[in-house]
C-alpha cells in the first residue's frame, strides 16, 4: 500500500489542527494573566484537543458552571436563565461550529450544571436550580444548539433526595478541608478563588440579619465548603468523562489543567451571566453587569413574558439588531 503522505507529516497533522483549534479559544481566555499566551503555553489541553484529532473523533469539552441564578435581586432578573444564558449558549455553539471548519468531526461542549451541589451554602432552592437547568435545556433545544448538552446530578444519581446527592458527592470526592486550607495558603491561584467566592457570598446574603463582621466569617467558612464541593463535583465529572477538555468559567493561568473561557464581556474576569444581567448597547454590543447598575442604563426588555435583559437607545431612540461583538 502506498502512502501518498510522508510518515513525518502523517504525525505532525494532529498537532497543528490541535494548535490551529486552541487558536480559535485563546481570545476569550478567562485568565488574570498580563500578556496573552500562545497555544504551547497549553500543553495539557493540546494533547487532548489533539488526541481527539488524532482518532477523527468529537472533541469533547467539559464546563462545569451554570449552577443557578444569584439569589441578589439586585444582580439579576430571576431564578430563569435569561439573555445571558441564551448568548453565552450561543456563543459555545458557535465556537464548536468553528472548530467543526478546521475538525469535519466538529466538537461538543457539555455542560456541568453544578447547582445542586452546593445550593444549600449559596442559599438558593432545589426547586429553582431544578427549574434553570430545566429552561438550559429548553433553551438548548428549541435553539437549535445540538453541539451542547447539560449534565447534572439528576443524570448521576437520579431522583435520590438533592440532601442525599450532595452528601454521597461530598463523601466520595471532596478533598479534607484541612487540605484545602493548606491548598488557600500555599496556592494563589487557589486563594484568589477562595477570594472570590466569598466576595459572592457576601453580595447575595441579602437577608443577613448580623452585623458585617459576622457575616465575613460564615462566608468565609462557607466558601470552603463551596470549593470543596466543587472540587468533588470536577473529580465527578472527569470520572464519567475521563478524556474531556476540561473548560472553567473561573479564571485560570496559563498551564493550568482547566481551561478558563470567558462567554461574554464583562467589566472583570469572574462576572458571571449567572450573577448578572445582559445589557445591549447602541451599537449592538452586549456586556454583563449586575442588574441594578443595567437597569439605570437602559430599558428592560421583556421575552415570552418574562424579564430578559436591558436595552440602551441611540441619541434618537431607535435600537440596533442584536449581536454579540467579541
Amino acid at each position: 500500500m502506498l502512502l501518498t503522505t510522508a510518515p513525518d507529516t502523517l504525525t505532525t497533522l494532529p498537532t497543528t489542527t490541535g494548535a490551529e483549534i486552541l487558536d480559535l479559544l485563546l481570545p476569550y481566555h478567562r485568565t488574570t494573566d498580563q500578556a496573552p499566551a500562545k497555544a504551547e503555553a497549553f500543553p495539557r489541553q493540546l494533547r487532548r484537543i489533539t488526541d481527539f484529532v488524532r482518532e477523527g473523533a468529537p472533541i469533547v469539552f467539559t464546563l462545569p458552571g451554570f449552577p443557578c441564578k444569584s439569589p441578589n435581586p439586585a444582580k439579576t432578573l430571576g431564578h430563569l436563565p435569561d439573555m445571558g444564558e441564551r448568548l453565552s449558549l450561543g456563543f459555545l455553539d458557535a465556537l464548536c461550529a468553528r472548530i467543526e471548519r478546521i475538525h469535519p468531526p466538529g466538537a461538543r461542549v457539555v455542560i456541568c450544571s453544578d447547582g445542586h451541589v452546593f445550593g444549600d451554602l449559596i442559599r438558593v432552592p432545589d426547586e429553582h436550580i431544578d427549574a434553570y437547568a430545566d429552561e438550559l435545556r429548553a433553551l438548548i433545544e428549541q435553539s437549535g444548539l445540538h453541539r451542547l448538552s447539560v449534565f447534572d446530578l439528576r443524570d448521576v444519581l437520579g431522583d435520590l433526595p438533592h440532601d442525599t446527592k450532595r452528601a454521597h458527592v461530598l463523601d466520595r470526592y471532596a478533598p479534607t478541608p484541612d487540605a484545602l486550607r493548606d491548598e488557600v495558603r500555599a496556592d494563589p491561584v487557589t486563594l484568589a478563588l477562595y477570594r472570590g467566592v466569598t466576595r459572592f457570598l457576601v453580595e447575595d446574603a441579602v437577608d443577613f440579619s448580623g452585623t458585617r463582621s459576622a457575616l465575613q466569617r460564615e462566608c468565609r467558612r462557607r466558601a470552603y465548603g463551596v470549593i470543596q464541593r466543587s472540587r468533588a463535583w470536577g473529580a465527578l465529572i472527569a470520572e464519567h468523562h475521563p478524556r474531556a477538555v476540561r473548560l472553567s468559567i473561573h479564571p485560570q493561568p496559563a498551564g493550568a489543567a482547566k481551561f478558563g473561557i470567558r462567554l461574554l464581556d464583562a467589566p472583570d474576569v469572574w462576572t458571571t451571566p449567572w450573577h448578572s444581567a445582559a445589557l445591549r448597547a447602541s451599537d449592538g454590543s452586549w456586556t454583563l453587569m449586575p442588574r441594578a447598575r443595567a437597569q439605570r442604563l437602559g430599558r428592560l426588555v421583556r421575552r415570552d413574558g418574562r424579564p430578559s435583559h436591558f436595552e440602551r437607545s441611540d441619541a434618537d431612540g431607535q435600537c440596533f439588531p442584536a449581536t454579540v461583538r467579541r
